[in-house]
């Protein structure tokens, strides 16, 4: 038996045992005087397909997401604020291949609002917003040369505005007139390239240097995000997030869309199965194509992640 094939085996063993024979603990109960409420929320998805004697032939792979879940929310009387710290890494391995990354994000995200009364489901609602990677990404086959790094990019989004949310938390709706986009490439030959939007460096006709690539973007825009959170059936929780943003100096009118779709199925109160799709429009981001052997730089394109997974979740205080 493969190793991968043994591994797989002893996971699908746990989560048997984790599923029907361990007894479910309830959490603590929380300090009913403390006006914060918390979240800790580990995952491990794994998948695995193995072929011995396959007569139809196939690549043995096996892959495997690491992915957390953190957030602190203070809530008491006209006041809120939610901080949330969301990461995800993933690998995987087939046969005759080097371990290729399939997911990397950090996000972290930070909102303080401010209601006139105990009624209202509108805030005044001031928002930060950070997201980047924890190591470099490549366009595979190719990992001699990174096409991205931690930090390059790194977005940064601070903004001003109103935020409507009903009292069980599941539908949020955030409208920012005024909102800073600061687009960070901390990498000297991406900034050279001109990455991700950033001004890219100057040359002379001979080849020469002139001046630097700029390792920042700053923007000033309208940001619109919206989620949405329900049971459809049973078990089958969905989450619906999206976030519009448009420049105000640089092609007003041109928006830049992260769409994220999730449906989540729970098993039981360790094992969830979790499908979705991630659609993202950045008219700074160009693609990359091969072609004669060659990447070459083509325009914007819509981006498209989609994911399947069954793993093991653990909630804790």
């Amino acid at each position: 038996m493969k190793l991968s094939s043994f591994v797989f085996t002893f996971v699908l063993f746990i989560i048997c045992n984790l599923g029907f024979s361990q007894e479910v603990v309830n959490p603590k109960t929380p300090d009913t005087l403390s006006p914060w409420t918390k979240k800790n929320q580990l995952g491990f998805d794994i998948s695995e397909i193995a072929f011995v004697n396959w007569s139809a032939g196939g690549t043995s792979s096996v892959s495997g997401l690491v992915k957390g879940d953190f957030s602190r929310i203070y809530a008491k009387k006209n006041r809120k604020w939610v901080n949330e710290l969301i990461i995800r890494y993933g690998l995987n391995k087939q046969d005759g291949l080097e371990m290729r990354k399939t997911d990397d994000a950090i996000h972290f995200n930070s909102t303080f609002g401010y209601r006139k009364d105990t009624i209202t489901n509108w805030y005044h609602s001031a928002k930060f917003n950070f997201n980047t990677q924890f190591t470099n990404g490549y366009a595979y086959p190719n990992k001699e040369i990174a096409i991205s790094k931690p930090f390059a990019p790194a977005y940064v989004f601070m903004g001003v505005g109103a935020e409507n949310a009903n009292k069980e938390k599941n539908r949020i709706f955030y409208f920012s007139p005024f909102t800073f986009k600061t687009t960070l490439v901390l990498d000297q030959r991406l900034a050279n390239q001109g990455a991700f939007g950033v001004n890219k460096a100057q040359y002379d006709l001979n080849g020469n240097l002139i001046s630097l690539g700029k390792k920042s973007k700053m923007e000033l825009g309208m940001l619109i995000t919206s989620f949405y959170k329900k049971e459809i059936v049973k078990n089958i929780n969905m989450v619906n997030k999206v976030s519009l943003y448009s420049d105000y100096i640089n092609k007003f009118g041109n928006i830049d869309v992260d769409y994220d779709l999730l449906f989540d199925l729970v098993v039981n109160q360790y094992v969830k199965a979790n499908i979705g799709a991630r659609i993202m429009y950045d008219d700074d981001i160009k693609a990359r194509e091969e072609k004669g052997g060659e990447q070459i730089t083509v325009g914007p394109k819509a981006q498209l992640k989609q994911v399947l997974g069954v793993g093991i979740t653990y909630a804790f205080q």
